[in-house]
């Protein structure tokens, strides 16, 4: 096995067997002290660890009585404990000592056991005398892979499962690939992934590829598919790649339509990014950009199944190169690189960012939100689209610093994340009229009423004059806060989001098809009765920001691009006919039925609720940002005459006592054609309900009703 000589320990003066590379090691770091002496023995696990490790690593029990260097006529101490703990003893006493009081408390890893060690390798704290050889000795275990000394046994194997979750097998913390063997792959819509497993955690690994994220990818592969039907090929980028898989389903399934770039500045994701790519049997076109290092690598022309990885900083890239699709899914927020998002993305191009900074946004840290915002909200019932407005007012914000305007096409807000697509409208014009849009809002805190300001720069002399209720004048102090700047627009375009969801009929995208259903009644506000997927002449032709698309069951074409050529004219006048038609934006904001309930009545169902709001004249959907969310038309007084109107009393005792009265705080102080209509309802149902109680009451006693 090798020359083997005998040296005397100086901690506990034993006699162990030490090999010849040990020793050099130690007159190498003689100079040292002697817990940095035991630091540095370090084992390689990379290279079936050919390093020095510490005495208290060892595969097997009889090596760590080797160690010992265990004979029957004489007494040796423990070669991890100090004399004083353990003193010498003959070989049966000493291998019960090594087997219960370091082997079966060791940590096991890749065939090795790092056993428990009381020698002084880790500095202990004296005690009040300043005497640390009566303090208790310190008792910890030696990392494998960094030569760290722990503690307690469930903090190292918490230590070791971060370095093998990290990809970190050699040692001194030099970062490397993972063995294939700790890979997973994972498949999501015909792609398929490999990633660590620690995935699901952000921050803690290179490669993070979170499943609840589906549905939001789902969403921007419609967007792009879109797109792609407009014009051919476009250039996408995927600014934050990790694994991959999002550029990876793009390319696999929209093929030559698509030109697609994938960028990380992670060098492990860059790696793995090249590997998925093979997996999914596409080609790679590598471009590393660095300080003083420019690199290209290529294997192949490009064609349909190449895929572009870079490895810069999403600024970067996007300041050096135009793209037509860009899609931004930072850690948090992603404010800071809209600026260049905006910078060189073309005109009628589509930016598409995901926000995960959920508790700045839903107003859970308000100070963050003004921060990264510029932007002033509170705890609201709408919290959601409050949220998606924050968004698209910082982004109308650096789009217009680009001499650029929008067009919102999508905005969705669910528990994880907030998704903002928009398209790109170049020109000083355009950036006027969105910047025109953003607004701050008036919001009532005792009613939760709500309205944007009006446009213009005077001030106005009582500003809670714009606000329906009457909150102001029957409460004392101040009943209303400013929350803003927000956008004011319409958060959705009907036209793309049913091409968006011929898309996903078209792609089997089953977790988008009902969200997109959702999102195509709310942005007409009508119910879901009222509308139909497969109407060809409504889908044939729509109108989006200026450009008039025709839109046949297989693709899209784009037959006229804004201002370009005059012989257009004439489907310039149509499509201005079909925006004329359909001028009526949603409704901003939503009225959840369970906040405004009565107490002691029992509410209708909420469909119900929806067509008694349709038979009273307003406009009113369903939202997919609140379950029991309705958004309408309406203002709240209104919302709650036909809540309360339609509502029934919890007791059945309680019928008898005559016709349900509103209180005064909910009666309409305007009257429209629909509440007078309501009220003469009422007046008509509370004959009713008189002449229905005199017929029961006969009936219950028919003695009294005679003699009367």
């Amino acid at each position: 096995d090798g020359l083997v000589v005998s040296e005397k320990v100086k901690s506990n003066n034993i006699d162990v067997k030490i090999p010849e590379s040990e020793l050099e090691a130690e007159e190498k770091g003689a100079e040292e002290e002697r817990p940095r002496e035991s630091d540095s023995s370090i084992l390689d696990l990379s290279s079936d660890y050919p390093r020095d490790k510490h005495i208290s690593i060892q595969r097997y029990l009889a090596d760590l009585e080797k160690l010992a260097d265990v004979r029957e006529d004489e007494r040796k101490p423990c070669p991890l404990c100090p004399e004083e703990k353990f003193k010498a003893c003959y070989s049966h006493k000493l291998h019960r000592h090594l087997q219960n009081l370091h082997w079966k408390v060791s940590v096991e890893f890749e065939g090795y056991r790092m056993c428990i060690c009381h020698l002084s390798c880790r500095p202990v704290k004296p005690n009040l005398f300043r005497d640390q050889t009566l303090s208790k000795m310190g008792a910890h275990y030696h990392c494998i892979i960094c030569s760290a000394t722990i503690i307690r046994r469930t903090d190292m194997i918490g230590h070791i499962n971060r370095h093998v979750n990290k990809g970190e097998t050699e040692s001194r913390f030099i970062t490397v690939r993972a063995p294939k063997s700790s890979y997973k792959v994972v498949k999501e819509s015909a792609t398929d992934v490999q990633v660590l497993p620690n995935h699901s955690t952000p921050q803690k690994t290179d490669s993070y590829f979170n499943p609840k994220m589906k549905l939001n990818r789902q969403l921007i592969f419609c967007a792009l598919a879109v797109l792609a039907g407009e014009r051919k090929p476009i250039e996408c980028l995927d600014a934050f790649g990790a694994t991959g898989i999002m550029g990876l389903q793009w390319a696999k399934h929209l093929r030559s339509s698509v030109k697609v770039t994938i960028n990380d500045c992670s060098e492990n994701s860059v790696t793995m990014i090249k590997e998925n790519c093979h997996l999914n049997k596409m080609k790679v076109k590598l471009n590393i950009r660095e300080e003083g290092n420019d690199e290209a690598v290529g294997n192949g022309e490009e064609n349909s199944d190449t895929i572009e990885v870079t490895k810069m900083d999403a600024n970067v890239v996007m300041h050096l190169r135009s793209f037509d699709f860009i899609h931004l899914d930072p850690f948090g927020t992603s404010v800071n690189y809209l600026d260049s998002a905006f910078r060189n993305v073309r005109n009628l191009g589509i930016v598409s960012l995901t926000s995960t900074d959920i508790s700045s946004l839903y107003a859970k840290a308000q100070h963050v939100a003004l921060r990264h915002y510029g932007c002033n909200i509170v705890r609201t019932e709408y919290y959601k689209e409050l949220a998606a407005r924050t968004v698209i007012a910082a982004v109308t914000r650096a789009a217009a610093r680009c001499n650029k305007g929008i067009e919102v096409l999508l905005a969705v807000a669910l528990e994880h994340f907030v998704l903002v697509v928009v398209r790109v409208l170049r020109g000083p014009t355009p950036a006027d009229d969105s910047a025109k849009k953003v607004r701050y809002l008036v919001h009532c805190q005792w009613c939760e009423e709500r309205v944007f300001q009006r446009e213009g720069s005077m001030l106005e002399e009582n500003p809670y004059q714009q606000l329906p209720c009457d909150c102001h004048g029957s409460m004392p102090g101040k009943t209303a806060v400013l929350l803003g700047p927000l956008w004011s627009g319409a958060l959705f375009n009907t036209g793309f989001l049913r091409r968006m969801l011929l898309e996903a009929v078209q792609y089997g995208l089953d977790e988008a098809q009902p969200l997109l259903k959702t999102l195509v009644c709310e942005s007409e506000c009508t119910t879901l009765k009222h509308y139909s997927t497969h109407n060809p002449g409504d889908e044939n032709k729509q109108e989006e920001c200026g450009v008039y698309i025709r839109t046949p069951n297989t693709s899209a074409e784009c037959y006229l691009v804004h201002g370009k050529r005059k012989s257009e004219e004439v489907l310039r006048g149509a499509a201005k006919r079909q925006r004329a038609e359909h001028s009526a934006e949603h409704p901003p904001f939503y009225y959840n039925i369970h906040r405004h309930s009565l107490k002691g009545m029992n509410m209708p169902k909420l469909n119900k609720f929806l067509s008694y709001m349709s038979e009273a004249g307003y406009r009113v959907s369903r939202t997919h940002f609140d379950p029991m969310g309705v958004r309408t038309n309406a203002s709240l007084a209104q919302f709650k005459t036909v809540l309360m109107k339609y509502s029934t009393p919890t007791y059945v005792g309680a019928q008898a006592e005559g016709p349900v009265h509103l209180p005064a705080e909910i009666q309409v102080g305007e009257e429209v054609p629909a509440a007078a209509a309501i009220k003469v309802e009422e007046a008509e149902l509370a004959e009713d309900d008189e002449s229905g109680i005199a017929a029961m009451f006969a009936q219950s006693y028919p003695a009294h009703c005679a003699a009367d």
